[in-house]
């Protein structure tokens, strides 16, 4: 399976991309400290952005197939730079679940969580750990 991803450069250090399939589009700018005005997700926010979303998509994808109800799921991840060579180099990952899940259902979700592709993809050098919380109601 494939998808396309199409960008073009509309100036002011912006690119807009589409998502061919469906025709959705987001416009990402260099980060401020690369002259970028802060306004729209940098490159490698999205970076930090897809780790995030895909560990908890992929938990919930694995909750519904097991009955397991995830509503009020959230997650904070944290981008740090690193500048020699300039890359992500730290990504720490909260995700907070439902405090009524039981033990055998927070191991199956946990284990989820980390077998995201995303996640699965990251370099090695680049740390992206993730914290479980139970503490939504």
């Amino acid at each position: 399976m494939s998808v396309v991803i199409t960008g073009r450069y509309i100036g002011s250090k912006k690119v807009e991309m589409t998502h061919e399939e469906s025709g959705s589009r987001m416009v990402t700018e260099a980060p401020k400290d690369n002259g970028g005005e802060g306004l729209s997700f940098s490159p490698t926010d999205l970076v930090a952005a897809a780790f995030g979303s895909c560990v908890i998509t992929t938990i919930a994808i694995v909750a519904e197939r097991g009955g397991i109800i995830v509503d009020g799921m959230h997650m904070r991840v944290e981008k740090h730079m690193q500048r020699e060579p300039r890359r992500v180099g730290n990504m720490p990952l909260t995700v907070h679940l439902p405090a009524r899940l039981t033990e055998e259902e927070r191991r199956k979700l946990e284990a989820a969580g980390r077998a995201c592709p995303v996640h699965r993809s990251l370099h090695p050098e680049v740390s992206a750990e993730i914290e479980y919380v139970y503490d939504v109601g």
